[in-house]
């Protein structure tokens, strides 16, 4: 019963709130003013948030004190046309569970702030709340229908999040990333149509025993790959990420920190699905996915390099962060049954990266609330002489550069060991080198901005100026939701062994890892090098090639400014993904249905010119028939009579067997007309049923 609440609480929360916003602007000047107004609206949105945050908290400890260990708790609903709703709670989604309602407890707290002169607020927290009980439906789902259900009703609402502004920029970038949910969403049913078809199965616990048994693993991998384009498009995998840098950007900082680090790991959630109920120690489908990740990940990183947009580097940083997540994944499917570095390491990964976007993007919303600019030309000196920010902002940044001491650290270790662990010759020492490398330019662009926004000082002295002399930037709903953000994230890294280890240890039977494994030794020689190669690297790629190259110095001014180097045309979007679906396939699909409606009209020709063709005559056909010529004679003969007996001559005199002979044609052609219709219907009945058969023994 609990765990149907945890669903559906936010969906009537939401409801109240937007109620309660209404009504209340309505009756603003009777009943209380407009402070009171917008404190009970969005004390109503806060306060629900921290409700399914307690009830997922306590959930979760007495599900664990009851069990000793990991829960395992279901709850199954009847539901529509024999596909049943299920909600189940073990490991790995109480860590998620509690992760995603802490991220919209603090998302909701610095939203009261951020969205004072923002229009549309009813409809934001009514979105915000709606989102977040289709988010606890995807995580705490039972069964691949009722994932797919819930994943659908979380991108249509937090589309909403993306369009909120109504900007062009909003606008275009809305459109994109509901273009890319709903036809990654219709192609992930595709795939668990097939999969229900295949197995019968769709709970996720009984995936890994139907599919050891199923022969045909041709069938099960399209399948599979069908379900992966949907979920990856929501991950942000290459090369379906391209909503990830646009939409972050535009929406307000609070739902990009939702966006970043908990909608994504949605994605994640059903890449682990396939990957770890499907596809259990499948090696083939890990190297794909393992090559997915590698990808993503250097895509993402050098993205998050050339951006000169603060939101927009840390979209493309969560998108490089979603490649090595994938990296750990593809680990577990190529290492087998020896993969608890992999597994856990994909778990602590999952987890830093939400908390540490989470602190991120409330600093950057900190930052655009005051310098209203996202530009670190623009931004560049804001952080001066706000050591309080500096310290939230550093230790994501720190978190996420992977530097020893911060959580980051520590699943990047696991994930890097693994590779290690796993050998494979020069692909896998490529593998390796592209990782390290990757973190390195993680810390490179995280450097560059802390750089711009906490030590270098703004070209404009009187912005500079401004900048320095603000004092009350911090509210103390955002100063509660940010510094809280930081001290968990601080915490949770600081004590690898009584944090992150006890909660990979939790939740790795979803990942199908029963044993712990040897404990990692996290501040060894060895372990420590990995980091200390990418740290240099970073430091490498920011002192060269962003001081150097992606800066460049005004005459006007003489100081160094931020230039975005990245070829304007090299954006998949608009060079690959609108020319195909608006252009080159509509063109494609109406040049072949053009072609199909020809053949047919071609067919029919054809059948009309040789088979049932009108059958030349060698000489003229007698008028009439022997029937037809009796009965004139006969009717001719009464009309003689007739005259004869009262001695008249009818001046219009009838022949009658030339009209009987055309009575009787018409008799005949319309006969034929019936006969040749309906073998003309059965014929081309035939083709059609031909052309059907000859697609089922190709398909």
């Amino acid at each position: 019963m609990y765990l149907a609440v945890l669903v559906l609480f936010p969906f009537l929360a939401g409801l109240l709130s937007f109620g309660t916003g209404v009504l209340c602007h309505g009756r603003s000047g009777k009943l209380w003013n407009n402070g009171g107004q917008e404190n009970l609206r969005d004390g109503v949105a806060i306060v629900s948030s921290v409700l399914e945050f307690g009830l997922m908290v306590w959930l979760a400890v007495s599900s664990c004190a009851s069990t000793g260990g990991a829960p395992d708790l279901t709850l199954k609903i009847p539901g529509i046309c024999g596909w049943e709703i299920g909600f189940t709670l073990d490991g790995f989604r109480v860590i998620y569970g509690c992760v995603a309602s802490f991220m919209w407890m603090m998302a909701a707290v610095l939203s009261r702030e951020y969205l004072t002169h923002h229009r549309n607020r009813n409809r934001y927290y009514l979105f915000l709340l709606w989102t977040l009980g289709a988010t606890m439906g995807v995580f705490l789902s039972e069964n691949l229908y009722t994932t797919f259900l819930f994943f659908e009703i979380m991108s249509f609402t937090s589309y909403v999040w993306v369009v909120q502004e109504e900007t062009k920029p909003a606008l275009r970038a809305a459109d994109t990333y509901l273009a890319v949910a709903v036809l990654g969403g219709l192609v992930m049913l595709m795939g668990i149509f097939l999969l229900n078809r295949m197995l019968g199965v769709l709970a996720i616990k009984e995936l890994p025993q139907a599919a050891a048994a199923y022969e045909n693993k041709g069938l099960l991998y399209a399948a599979g790959g069908c379900m992966l384009v949907g979920f990856g498009a929501k991950a942000g995998v290459f090369p379906l990420h391209i909503w990830l840098p646009k939409a972050h950007p535009v929406a307000p900082a609070p739902a990009s920190a939702l966006l970043s680090g908990i909608l994504t790991k949605t994605g994640i959630y059903g890449v682990l699905i396939l990957s770890c109920s499907l596809f259990l120690h499948d090696g083939a489908w890990g190297a794909m996915i393992l090559g997915l990740g590698v990808v993503t990940m250097f895509g993402g990183a050098l993205l998050a390099v050339f951006s000169v947009d603060l939101k927009r580097t840390l979209a493309c940083s969560s998108m490089s962060q979603i490649g090595f997540i994938l990296v750990g994944i593809g680990m577990q499917g190529l290492l087998g049954e020896e993969n608890a570095l992999a597994v856990h390491g994909t778990l602590l990964h999952m987890v830093n990266h939400s908390l540490i976007k989470l602190v991120l993007f409330l600093a950057a919303g900190v930052i655009y609330m005051n310098a209203h600019a996202l530009n670190l030309n623009e931004i560049r000196g804001f952080g001066r002489k706000k050591p309080l920010l500096a310290v939230f902002f550093l230790t994501g940044a720190l978190a996420l550069g992977g530097i020893p001491l911060f959580g980051g650290y520590v699943s990047k270790t696991l994930l890097h060991e693994s590779i290690v662990e796993y050998g494979g010759g020069a692909w896998m020492r490529a593998v390796e080198y592209l990782f390290l490398f990757s973190g390195g330019l993680t810390v490179a662009y995280m450097t560059k901005l802390f750089a711009a926004v906490f030590l270098e000082k703004n070209e404009d002295e009187k912005r500079q100026q401004e900048y320095n002399e603000k004092k009350g930037y911090m509210g103390p709903l955002s100063l509660f939701a940010l510094g809280g953000s930081a001290l968990i994230l601080f915490v949770w890294g600081i004590a690898p062994g009584y944090t992150m280890d006890r909660a990979a240890n939790l939740a790795q039977s979803f990942m199908g890892l029963e044993e712990a494994g040897e404990k990692v030794a996290y501040f060894s020689v060895s372990n420590l090098r990995g980091a200390l190669i990418s740290i240099v690297i970073g430091a490498l790629v920011y002192a060269f090639v962003i001081r150097k190259w992606l800066m460049e110095r005004r005459e006007e001014s003489g100081v160094k400014v931020y230039v975005d180097r990245w070829p304007a045309w090299l954006d998949i979007e608009n060079l690959l993904y609108r020319p195909l679906l608006l252009n080159i396939f509509p063109t494609v699909l109406g040049v072949l249905c053009r072609v199909l409606d020809s053949f047919l009209d071609t067919v029919v020709v054809l059948l009309r010119k040789s088979v049932y063709r009108d059958s030349p005559l060698p000489y003229e056909r007698p008028e009439g028939n022997v029937f037809t010529v009796a009965i004139g004679k006969v009717l001719n003969g009464f009309q003689s009579l007739g005259n004869l007996l009262w001695n008249k001559k009818d001046p219009a005199h009838r022949d009658y067997v030339h009209l009987a002979a055309m009575k009787g044609e018409e008799l005949r052609e319309s006969n034929l007309v019936i006969q040749r219709s309906l073998s003309f219907g059965l014929l081309l009945f035939c083709v059609g049923l031909t052309l059907t058969l000859i697609y089922l023994i190709l398909l």
